[in-house]
C-alpha cells in the first residue's frame, strides 16, 4: 500500500514562492480564459483541468492514475453537492412556471412596489437570502435571475444582480453548512465561528442592497431608492449580527424574512420620487395557444379582477414547503429526532485509486459520503414531490418538466463537473495547500490576507463548504503562529469565500443556464469581477482591524 501511495509535498521545488506560482497556474488559466479571452466556461474549465493535471504530475510528482482518480472523485462530488441540489430547486421553479403560478408570484412581488429597484431588493436580496439559507448550491442565483427577467429586467443584468445579491447569506447557507464544516475540520466550536462570521459578513450585507440598486439604475437609483436599500441592508445586517450569536443555522432565515417585511412596511409610507418600471407597464407573458378555459393560461395572463387567494397561496406554497421540510429535517428533539433518522441512511465508501500520505507521514483516507436521504438535494426533491401534489401536477407531467429542467442546463452540467474535478486534483496533489502556505508565511500581515485564502478556496471549489474544509485548519494553525484568534481567521476564511461565489465558474454556469444563455459566462464574469475584488479588499481591512485592538472587541 505504502509503495503505491502518493506522498504529498506542498513545496516540491524547495522554494515556496515557486511552488505556489506553479500551483496557481490552473486558477490563472481559468480566470484568464474566462475573463480575458472570453472562452466559454466549459472550455475554460477543461483547459484549466488539463493544466492542473500537468502541474500535479510533473511539478508535484503525483502518479498519473491517482491524479485522474482525484478528478473523477471531484465529478462524483459535484453530482451530490451541486447538480442534485440545483436540478431539484429549478424543477420546483419550473413546475410553478408550467402551471402559471410563477406569474402569480411575480405579480404578488410586483404589488409590493411598482419600482423595479425595490423589487430587486425584495427578490434578489431578501428572497434570495431565504433560498440560500435553506438550500444553497446556487439555487437562489437561478431562481432569482429568472424572476427578475420575468419582471422585465435584462437577462444578463438579472444574473449579475442575482450573483452579487448572493454574497450576503452564503456563509450561513444550506442551514449553516459552511460553518458546520469549519467546526468539523478544526475541532473548534462552530457556534463561535458562526458568531464571528456574523460580525464580518453583516457589514458587507449592509452594503449589498445599495450595490444592487446601483447595478440596476446607477447613481440615479442610489439617489432615488436609497431608503429601500438602507432599510433592507440595515435590518438584514443587524438581524444577521444578532441571530448568528444565537443560532447560526437559522440566522439568515430570520434576517431574510425581517428585511423583506421591513421593506414591505416601508413602501406603505414611502415611494421613490420617480418610479423605475418596465416601459409600457408590467411585462405580460405570451401564452401560445392559451385559452380562457386553461387555468394555467389564465394565471399566466392574469385575471382582470386580480389573482384569487387560492392561486396566491399556491404560488408561495413551494417555498413554504421547503421551509417546513428543511426545518423538520433539522429537528433533534427526543420524540422526533429527524436529523439522526435521516443521517442513518448515510453510506461511506473508500474511494478507489487514491492512496495519499500527508507531509507529516500520516495516511489520508479519501471517502465518498453518500448521504442520499439527508442531502440538501434530496430534501428539495421531497419538497418538489409535495409541491407537485399541491399544484395538482400528475407524475407524468412532473417527470417531463424534470426532463426539460435537465436539458435546460446543457453545457453548464459539464462546466460544473470540470470545475469540481479541477478542485480536487489541485487539493489532493497539494497545489491548493501550496497556495495557502505561501500566503500564511506573511506573518502578522496574514490577518489581512486571510480572507483572500478563503476567496481562492471558493474560486477553486465553487462552495464555501469546500473552501472551509480545504483551508480551515491552515487558517487556525496560522492564527496560532502569529498570535491571533483562530476563531477570527477561521471565520475570515468563510467570509472571504462568499465574495468569490459571484465569480466561480460553477455559479456562472448555473446563472446562464437559468436564463438560457449558456456561453455568456465570460461576459458576466468581467462585469462582476471588479465588485468581487472591491468587497474582498474591504473585508481584508475589517479582518485585519479585528486582529488589532481597534476592532478586537468584536472577536468572541
Amino acid at each position: 500500500m505504502l509503495a503505491e501511495s502518493y506522498h504529498q509535498n506542498f513545496n516540491p521545488t524547495g522554494h515556496l514562492w515557486l511552488s505556489a506560482l506553479l500551483a496557481a497556474l490552473p486558477l490563472l488559466t481559468l480566470l484568464g480564459l474566462l475573463g480575458g479571452l472570453k472562452w466559454k466556461a466549459h472550455w475554460a474549465g477543461a483547459a484549466s483541468l488539463v493544466v492542473a493535471l500537468i502541474v500535479a504530475v510533473t511539478a508535484f510528482n503525483m502518479p498519473i492514475g491517482q491524479a485522474f482518480s482525484a478528478g473523477v472523485y471531484g465529478v462524483a462530488r459535484s453530482v451530490l453537492l451541486v447538480l442534485w441540489i440545483t436540478f431539484n430547486a429549478i424543477w420546483i421553479y419550473n413546475m410553478t412556471v408550467d402551471t402559471g403560478h410563477f406569474a402569480v408570484l411575480r405579480r404578488a412581488f410586483s404589488r409590493v412596489s411598482d419600482d423595479q429597484r425595490v423589487q430587486v431588493i425584495v427578490i434578489a436580496f431578501s428572497f434570495g437570502a431565504l433560498i440560500e439559507a435553506l438550500a444553497g448550491g446556487g439555487s437562489p442565483i437561478a431562481i432569482c435571475a429568472v424572476m427578475l427577467v420575468a419582471l422585465g429586467i435584462d437577462p444578463i443584468k438579472s444574473v449579475i444582480i442575482a450573483l452579487v445579491a448572493d454574497t450576503a447569506p452564503v456563509v450561513f447557507g444550506g442551514m449553516g453548512n459552511p460553518i458546520t464544516a469549519l467546526g468539523s475540520v478544526t475541532g473548534l466550536p462552530p457556534e463561535q465561528f458562526g458568531a464571528m462570521a456574523g460580525r464580518q459578513t453583516s457589514i458587507l450585507a449592509f452594503l449589498v442592497p445599495f450595490l444592487l440598486v446601483f447595478l440596476l439604475d446607477g447613481v440615479r437609483g442610489l439617489r432615488q431608492a436609497w431608503p429601500a436599500a438602507l432599510t433592507a441592508g440595515l435590518t438584514f445586517s443587524v438581524s444577521q449580527f444578532l441571530f448568528s450569536m444565537w443560532n447560526y443555522r437559522l440566522c439568515d432565515i430570520f434576517a431574510a424574512i425581517i428585511s423583506a417585511a421591513s421593506v414591505v412596511l416601508l413602501v406603505r409610507v414611502w415611494k421613490p420620487r420617480e418610479e423605475l418600471s418596465v416601459a409600457g407597464g408590467s411585462p405580460t407573458p405570451v401564452v401560445a395557444g392559451g385559452s380562457v378555459d386553461d387555468p394555467a393560461a389564465v394565471r399566466k395572463i392574469g385575471r382582470p379582477d386580480g389573482d384569487s387567494t387560492a392561486d396566491v397561496v399556491k404560488a408561495f406554497a413551494p417555498y413554504a414547503i421547503i421551509v417546513v421540510i428543511f426545518s423538520i429535517a433539522q429537528l433533534t428533539v427526543p420524540w422526533a429526532n429527524f436529523k439522526v433518522w435521516l443521517e442513518r441512511a448515510t453510506q461511506t465508501y473508500v474511494w478507489p485509486g487514491l492512496h495519499l500520505v500527508n507531509p507529516a507521514g500520516k495516511a489520508v483516507t479519501i471517502s465518498y459520503v453518500l448521504n442520499w436521504l439527508s442531502a440538501t438535494g434530496t430534501l428539495l426533491f421531497i419538497s418538489g414531490l409535495i409541491t407537485m401534489l399541491v399544484l395538482g401536477i400528475n407524475p407524468v407531467r412532473a417527470a417531463k418538466i424534470y426532463g426539460r429542467t435537465i436539458r435546460q442546463f446543457n453545457w453548464a452540467i459539464v462546466t460544473i463537473m470540470l470545475v469540481f474535478a479541477l478542485a480536487f486534483v489541485m487539493q489532493f496533489s497539494g497545489q491548493t495547500s501550496a497556495l495557502g502556505l505561501f500566503l500564511a508565511g506573511s506573518g502578522t500581515f496574514f490577518a489581512f490576507l486571510s480572507p483572500i485564502v478563503g476567496w481562492f478556496g471558493v474560486a477553486i471549489t465553487g462552495t464555501d463548504v469546500g473552501s472551509n474544509t480545504l483551508f480551515g485548519v491552515l487558517q487556525t494553525t496560522a492564527a496560532g503562529k502569529i498570535g491571533t484568534s483562530p476563531i477570527l481567521l477561521g471565520a475570515a476564511n468563510g467570509s472571504g469565500g462568499v465574495l468569490a461565489k459571484m465569480v466561480s465558474p460553477q455559479n456562472l454556469a448555473i446563472g446562464t443556464a437559468a436564463i438560457a444563455m449558456v456561453g455568456q459566462e465570460g461576459t458576466i464574469f468581467r462585469k462582476v469581477f471588479g465588485w468581487s475584488l472591491a468587497l474582498l479588499l474591504l473585508l481584508c481591512i475589517i479582518v485585519y482591524l479585528q486582529s488589532t485592538p481597534v476592532l478586537g472587541w468584536m472577536v468572541p
